[in-house]
C-alpha cells in the first residue's frame, strides 16, 4: 500500500513543508522589502531558501524550505520510473526514466549559490521527460490527458517567455500555477493510467 501511494504521500508531505515555510517567511519581495509575509502574486519560490528573507529579517522558512525542496523531485523521479514502466517504447521510456532520476540532484542543488545554472538544467531534463511524456499520450485514447499535457507545456513555455523578457511581474504567478498543473497531471497519470492504456502505441521496430 505504502509503495503503491509513495508518490502522492511524498508530494502531500512537500507540499506540508513547504506551507510552514510560507507560512514562516518573514516578508519582503524583489519589489517592496517592507511587505509582511509571502506574497502569492510577488514572491518566488526561491525567496524561501536564502538564509535571509528580501526584508532583511533571519529567514526561519530555509529548513523547512529544504525538507520540501528534497522530497518533491524525489517523488516526482518515482513517477517518471513508474510512467516508464507502463510505456512499450524504450526509447522514450528511457528518457523518462533515466531524465526523472538525473532531475533529482540538479533540483536539489537549486537552493544553493548554483541556483540559475542548476535551474536551467533541472527545468530542461523535467519538462524533456514531460513532452516525451506528451507524445506518447497522442498516440492514446486518453483524451483528457492530452489537454492537461498541453496546458502544462503551454503554460512552461509561456513561462520561459515571460523570464526571457523580464516580466517580473506576471512569472511569480505563472510559476505557481505551473507548478500546480504539472503536479495534478502527474498524479492524474500515476493514478488514473495504466499500462494496457499504452498497449496500441506503434513502436518502430529497428
Amino acid at each position: 500500500m505504502l509503495k503503491k501511494y509513495a508518490v502522492l504521500i511524498g508530494i502531500i508531505v512537500s507540499c506540508v513543508f513547504m506551507a510552514i515555510a510560507i507560512w514562516l517567511y518573514p516578508g519582503g519581495t524583489r519589489f517592496d522589502e517592507t511587505t509582511v509575509g509571502f506574497s502569492w502574486g510577488k514572491n518566488f519560490i526561491s525567496n524561501l531558501f536564502a538564509e535571509r528573507a528580501l526584508s532583511g529579517a533571519e529567514n526561519p522558512a530555509t529548513v523547512w524550505a529544504y525538507l520540501g525542496m528534497i522530497l518533491f523531485p524525489v517523488s516526482y523521479a518515482m513517477f517518471f520510473v513508474n510512467m516508464a514502466n507502463k510505456i512499450p517504447d524504450k526509447n522514450a521510456a528511457f528518457i523518462i526514466k533515466y531524465g526523472g532520476l538525473a532531475n533529482v540532484p540538479f533540483t536539489f542543488l537549486t537552493v544553493t549559490h548554483l541556483h540559475d545554472l542548476m535551474l536551467i538544467i533541472s527545468s530542461s531534463l523535467f519538462w524533456t521527460c514531460i513532452i516525451c511524456i506528451t507524445v506518447i499520450i497522442f498516440k492514446t485514447k486518453l483524451q483528457l490527458f492530452k489537454l492537461l499535457c498541453v496546458i502544462c507545456v503551454l503554460l512552461f513555455y509561456y513561462g520561459v517567455y515571460l523570464w526571457g523578457t523580464s516580466n517580473w511581474d506576471l512569472l511569480p504567478i505563472i510559476q505557481k500555477v505551473n507548478f500546480v498543473t504539472s503536479t495534478l497531471l502527474i498524479l492524474g497519470l500515476e493514478y488514473f493510467t495504466k499500462a494496457e492504456d499504452f498497449a496500441g502505441i506503434n513502436v518502430k521496430k529497428r
